[in-house]
């Protein structure tokens, strides 16, 4: 049997619809308050069960006769308040799971992030070989995702069969409301403004359908980069513009815009009791110059990433196929 935390979520849900549509049956965990996706919720091959990561027993009480786990449970936050709620779900409950993959000897595929590397310290590239250094400007989200690692690597070292990946920003089909793919949303409502970053883009179907080919191989106790492109944030909404037809952004925010915008962002938050929609920490990633290799990945299991354009065109025709019945 295969378990899968996280179901309801983008990239675990994804992963769902793929295994059912091997003929698979899944044991799938959401938190009581998670809607189940509208394309999943006819499947007779889903075993829905309301586990939270964080909660051990309510984990163990469904792991038995779990032969393989594919961990996508998360939090993904750049909020100062949120702190606890990340270490307990990215770091505490990586721990269990991995406790009792170990306990039932079932196989583990971790989902990381990107974010758990750190940077690049020669201006090329990150790859897996690259050491990971502490920063102390990195945001709790990268640090608990990084000893959320932590915690794998130590069942790897107990004896655990697992695999990590880290996937760069995951965009796909489903993901042009919210999380990755609502900057689509934003060059819609006409946004003006760029960073100076860049980020690496990987769609959901490369990461669902490697970690499901990581899962069924002999590889195990290895960490593998997930990544499609490298691409400035200026040439990331500038493409998304024209397939939409909106105008690209036109002003290049610099350190001081940024600085001001988290600092109002903060105010504003106060008054109306509301996160701010850039907090210090999402400014400062979204300035940073990132890159990322997936050179090792295509040659373990001789992999082709779909094209970037490929995936922007696919959510830009969804996208507008939606905003047009709305």
């Amino acid at each position: 049997m295969i378990l899968v935390t996280g179901g309801t979520g983008f990239l675990g849900s994804t992963l769902i619809k793929l295994l059912i549509e091997q003929g698979n049956a899944i044991v799938a965990t959401k938190r009581a308050s998670s809607a189940i996706p509208d394309f999943l919720k006819s499947s007779s091959l889903i075993q829905w069960v309301d586990a939270d990561v964080t909660d051990y027993f309510a984990l163990a009480d469904i792991f038995h006769d779990i032969s393989q786990v594919y961990h996508c449970a998360a939090k993904v936050s750049y909020q100062k308040e949120d702190i606890q709620e990340l270490y307990s779900v990215n770091v505490d409950g990586t721990s269990h799971i991995v406790n009792l993959c170990l306990e039932h000897r079932a196989r583990l595929v971790h989902v990381s992030s990107i974010a758990a590397l750190g940077s690049s310290k020669n201006k090329k590239p990150v790859n897996e070989a690259d050491k990971w250094e502490y920063d102390p400007k990195m945001s709790n989200y990268a640090l608990s995702k990084y000893k959320g690692e932590l915690e794998v690597w130590r069942g790897i070292n107990e004896g655990l069969e697992a695999v990590i990946v880290n996937p760069s920003v995951i965009m796909g089909i489903g993901s042009y409301k919210k999380g990755s793919g609502a900057i689509f949303e934003l060059v819609n409502n006409g946004i003006k403004i760029f960073t100076a970053g860049s980020v690496g883009i990987v769609d959901v179907v490369d990461v669902t359908n490697i970690m499901i080919q990581l899962m069924n191989s002999s590889v195990a106790g290895e960490r593998f980069i997930l990544n499609s492109e490298n691409i400035s944030n200026k040439d990331l909404l500038s493409r998304i513009a024209v397939l939409i037809d909106k105008k690209p952004p036109t002003i290049k925010a610099n350190s001081l815009m940024l600085s001001i915008a988290w600092r109002a962002a903060k105010i504003m938050s106060k008054i109306t009791g509301k996160k701010p929609v850039i907090t210090e920490e999402s400014a400062r990633a979204a300035s940073e110059l990132l890159a990322y290799s997936n050179e090792k990945i295509t040659t373990a299991i001789d992999y082709t990433f779909i094209p970037l354009d490929s995936t922007l065109k696919e959510i830009a025709n969804t996208y507008y196929n939606k905003t047009q019945t709305i």
